[in-house]
């Protein structure tokens, strides 16, 4: 199989579809690479490494779509690169088409068959593809909204972990799944005082089972939310529910 990996072109989108490493067991394989020219660079692969690995540098990304027969990119594409797909091609990639009604009319016209890694299930029901992106995002919440709580960013001067005499800052996480755990360990980390909402019991039970007396668990009832919510200095919402759109004011999803 011919494999394409163009740059990414999306706004402050620096990753990339294939490392090096990846490149270099798909050619193990058996199969071709292309990579696009600086497609790498904004996580600091060069053309130089790639080819190393076995992948041929192509000069621009039409010549890329138009020679794969399997397009790997990070982020969804541009309407004017779905216009260079074809009918006889895999495009893989995060689509989130839910929240895109342009893109889905534009690929449904490519004809190309169009997998995102947001929807691959397991055996088992769970999607990991996504998880490690749920990861970072829990984490992430956690290291951006102790930034926005700076006085200088126009926050209220809240420090999460607190200092002697001053108390910790109150957390609200509300999602137990994979972006809400990983919330909740960087949030207990920094000496926080955590409080976990979701509807599952039996999550709430392994979640108490984790972290034991460090963070509080609560079943998600919208009375509840609503008080937690007034006394909180930081609330990440981490619920992913299966379909529908999810706020865009959500730092996280689970």
């Amino acid at each position: 199989m011919r494999i394409g990996v163009p740059k990414e072109i999306k706004v402050h989108e620096y990753r990339v579809g294939l490392t090096p490493g990846s490149v270099a067991e798909l050619t193990a394989h058996g199969h071709e690479v292309l990579v696009e020219t600086g497609a790498g660079l904004g996580i600091d692969f060069t053309d130089d490494e790639y080819q190393s690995a076995g992948a041929r540098i192509i000069g621009g990304p039409e010549a890329i779509f138009d020679a794969a027969d399997m397009i790997v990119k990070v982020k969804e594409p541009q309407l004017h690169e779905c216009a260079w797909l074809k009918p006889n091609q895999t495009l893989f990639t995060y689509l989130h088409l839910a929240a895109d009604k342009p893109q889905a009319e534009a690929l449904m016209k490519s004809g190309a068959t169009c997998i995102a890694y947001e929807t691959v299930t397991d055996a088992q029901g769970r999607l990991p593809l996504l998880k490690p992106m749920s990861e970072v995002a829990g984490r992430m919440s956690i290291q951006v909204g102790a930034h926005f709580l700076e006085k200088e960013q126009g926050g209220r001067g809240v420090l999460l972990g607190g200092v002697p005499g001053v108390s910790s800052a109150n957390v609200v996480i509300i999602g137990g799944g994979v972006s809400g755990y990983n919330a909740a360990q960087i949030a207990v980390g920094m000496r926080a005082n955590v409080t976990i909402f979701d509807t599952s019991l039996s999550r709430l039970a392994e979640l108490d089972q984790l972290f034991g007396s460090s963070i509080r668990t609560a079943y998600a009832t919208k009375s509840a939310i609503a008080q937690a919510v007034m006394q909180a200095e930081l609330v990440i919402g981490a619920v992913l529910v299966p379909g529908p759109l999810r706020p865009s004011s959500s730092p996280a999803s689970s």
